[in-house]
């Protein structure tokens, strides 16, 4: 059994590494080279048309594929550049956009390790005859066989607590999990940059990848409204009882649990609580109408032994984020008429739509992830839910600029 399980001798295990331009895929690289498997590295240009330009901080354009194809020179290993730019347009570009006008929270790195990655990329390695597709992530998976399936694996969380990347990978499937290795899920950052700086990549100080790919700066905004106009339109700022507090130039400028530049001041601490895409209302109102104690979910992407049916059937205690940047806390997974839902121990605020629920077997470094979905809804105390439905059901007219009675939960 060679290092990625497999029951072969390295030479004769052909494996094509995910390349991206940065430290991590590239230590990937050079890790399994050294080991003697048939390394093939792959980088797919996903935006900027191939222009040679550096930006801190983005991957897979311009500079970025130029330093993974000297990487591979410096490792002596074939490097392909496939152009998927018009399917990332497709599958993470404009979806991305399309969810942040509805007032969604998205996630594209989802999407694109959903598609792009973890899809398109997965097939192409398969028609090149490789038995596996490695990436940079941080994450781990080990063999988990099942009756009729032995090749089966499971994911856990990384040693590095740090760079933990299981959030956002939290919908990749079964069949592909068995098909992908995580070389980098048992050691640091450091170990990482130690490896690169001794193997003699030029890429061992690289900057690490900071906002999404296609955002400079993380000005999410330019983009949004240079692919959907309508998103720039204004409306009203309003409170959760009902009082118009003032005008906003678009909800694309806002997200749930946003509590600095809501642009009004009433002498009291106010967080975006809701955000009313369809009357183009930004709500607002006092920091405890954003807790949130259960979350609906859709999209559920289930990774444990037993069917997703079976287990939301009967209540399932687990650990769940709904924040890549907060450690898992304890919860449970049901079924109600209203669909599956997570009933979090501890209250989250700040909680939106079209963020991830991803859940695991326990808080720490060795918990397995369970899968997750995408937040639908969330239910907060029955005082905000009254006093928001009272509110929805009383839109103002958008040619009069009319409003609503004050609402009384």
């Amino acid at each position: 059994m060679n290092t990625l399980d497999f029951d072969k001798k390295p030479e004769d295990t052909r494996v094509v590494v995910a390349m991206s331009g940065g430290v991590d895929s590239s230590v990937v690289a050079g890790l399994l080279k050294r080991e003697g498997y048939d390394v093939l590295g792959i980088t797919l240009q996903l935006y900027d048309h191939g222009a040679a330009v550096h930006r801190a901080g983005s991957c897979c354009a311009g500079q970025d594929i130029d330093d993974a194809r000297r990487v591979c020179e410096t490792l002596g290993i074939p490097h392909y550049v496939l152009d998927y730019e018009a399917r990332f347009r497709e599958t993470v570009i404009n979806p991305f956009a399309a969810s942040y006008v509805a007032g969604e929270t998205p996630i594209p790195c989802v999407a694109c390790n959903q598609t792009v990655k973890f899809a398109d990329l997965l097939a192409t390695a398969r028609e090149l005859g490789a038995d596996a597709l490695a990436t940079g992530h941080y994450i781990r998976s080990r063999p988990n066989p099942a009756p009729g399936h032995p090749e089966r694996r499971a994911l856990y969380r990384p040693v590095d607590a740090e760079r933990d990347q299981s959030y956002f990978l939290f919908a990749t499937t079964q069949e592909q999990i068995d098909y992908l290795r995580f070389p980098l899920g048992g050691m640091s950052k450091a170990e990482t940059r130690r490896l690169a700086e001794e193997m003699g990549l030029v890429v061992a100080q690289k900057a690490d990848s900071q906002d999404i790919c296609f955002v400079p700066q993380g000005k999410y905004s330019d983009i949004i409204t240079k692919l959907r106009p309508d998103s720039a339109l204004g409306g009203d700022i309003v409170h959760l009882d009902g009082r118009v507090l003032g005008h906003h130039e678009g909800i694309l400028h806002y997200t749930i649990g946003q509590r600095r530049g809501i642009g009004v001041a009433t002498g009291e601490p106010l967080y975006v609580i809701y955000l009313d895409a369809r009357n183009r209302r930004v709500v607002v109102g006092p920091k405890e109408a954003l807790e949130t104690r259960r979350v609906y979910l859709r999209d559920v992407n289930w990774l444990g032994d037993e069917t997703l049916e079976d287990t939301v059937s009967k209540g399932f205690s687990c650990f769940a984020k709904v924040r890549s940047t907060r450690p898992p806390a304890p919860a449970r997974l049901a079924r109600d008429e209203g669909g599956i839902y997570v009933d979090l121990d501890v209250g989250e605020a700040g909680v939106a739509p079209g963020q991830a629920c991803v859940l695991y077997s326990a808080p720490g470094e060795d918990a397995r992830v369970y899968g997750g979905g995408f937040i639908e809804r969330s239910q907060r105390s029955p005082e905000s839910e009254a006093a928001l439905a009272l509110l929805l059901a009383h839109p103002p007219s958008l040619s009069t600029g009319e409003t609503p009675e004050p609402a009384r939960a």
